[in-house]
């Protein structure tokens, strides 16, 4: 052991800091307060969001009885109500130069809205409606062009400047709960049905390209936005899987420690994390390439956790539940925010 033989010196020093700064980052993580802010004024459960892809404080929920806000993070207030919808708004996105943004309900209609709010004295109506045959479930846009798929009976792949879509795109006879695009191979789709199965569709080619049966229906997948082969699948069997495209017969990796079905999967910007939302009433951020996950966030009144967002600046965390609340999470709990 090296020894500095100074008499002023303890022997000691060193052990002594280090359990010092070790207790501090103990604490500091015994004292986080991840929980910054709740947004309310919805009427009924929030069952979906949409991140603003050019904005950063602005985020878009849609809930059970069909009505849309716009909400204004910085401010923590809603800037803007649509009814949009008779019956549930099922999915939402906006597109991907952020003018405007797409919504689903059960009235069977897709309606795309302008982001701004309406001038003074003008009506809140939509810029175009879409009536489909059947209820769609769920709707995604294309990152880079006027395209959006929605899913439903069948995934449908829409132009936007027409009303009967470019292709439709089946495999198998089932609802479609959820489809996604590739943020990187931006041709590729992946979807989940409710007989248990992912589907990866490639847009060019228009033909279903590859398919997984697992035990339990996926509720939500979404894609790695760093490495275009990989994306995360959420489970009615309380786990996460992470497949690797290319190989699908085994998932990369399982994600356990939710109590009951993971009903939505986000996530963060750098590819390197996502976050759940769960029946168990809580959320939880993995990292990429562990199966357990680093931390749990719920509070007393948090009812089932529908929807699930991290934000682009890789900041913060929003959920979205049944008790018509959203709720702000910092991704980091024990970071130190603003002025001290």
């Amino acid at each position: 052991v090296p020894r500095n033989y100074d008499p002023v010196l303890h022997p000691f020093e060193v052990p002594r800091e280090y359990v010092r700064a070790l207790n501090a980052t103990k604490l500091e993580r015994l004292f986080a307060k991840p929980f910054l802010a709740s947004l309310d004024g919805h009427r009924d459960g929030v069952n979906c969001m949409a991140k603003h892809p050019k904005s950063l404080s602005t985020v878009l929920s849609g809930a059970c009885d069909g009505e849309v806000k716009v909400w204004n993070l910085t401010k923590r207030q809603c800037i803007r109500t649509i009814q949009a919808h008779e019956g549930f708004v099922r999915g939402m996105c906006a597109r991907f130069c952020g003018t405007s943004f797409f919504t689903v309900g059960d009235d069977k209609t897709v309606k795309q809205w302008k982001m701004e709010s309406p001038e003074y004295g003008e009506e809140e109506e939509p810029i175009h409606t879409i009536l489909g045959k059947t209820v769609f479930t769920g709707i995604d846009h294309h990152w880079k062009e006027a395209v959006f798929a929605t899913c439903g009976h069948q995934v449908d792949i829409w132009d936007e400047q027409r009303t009967s879509p470019m292709c439709s795109l089946t495999w198998g006879f089932d609802s479609i709960s959820s489809v996604k695009f590739n943020p990187i191979e931006t041709y590729l789709l992946g979807s989940c049905a409710s007989d248990r199965n992912i589907v990866l569709y490639d847009m060019r080619k228009s033909t279903p390209l590859k398919k997984v049966i697992l035990n339990m229906k996926t509720n939500a997948l979404c894609w790695n936005p760093m490495e275009a082969f990989i994306f995360t699948a959420a489970n009615e069997d309380y786990n996460l899987y992470t497949f690797d495209m290319r190989f699908l017969e085994s998932p990369v990796m399982v994600h356990m420690d939710h109590v009951s079905a993971v009903l939505d999967v986000d996530y963060s910007p750098t590819g390197k994390e996502f976050v759940s939302a769960s029946f168990d009433k809580s959320v939880r951020i993995f990292p990429a390439n562990k199966g357990h996950s680093r931390d749990v966030y719920h509070t007393k009144r948090m009812q089932h956790v529908i929807t699930v967002k991290w934000t682009s600046d890789n900041k913060y965390i929003l959920c979205g539940s049944d008790e018509m609340n959203i709720r702000l999470w910092k991704a980091n709990a024990s970071e130190k925010l603003g002025v001290v």
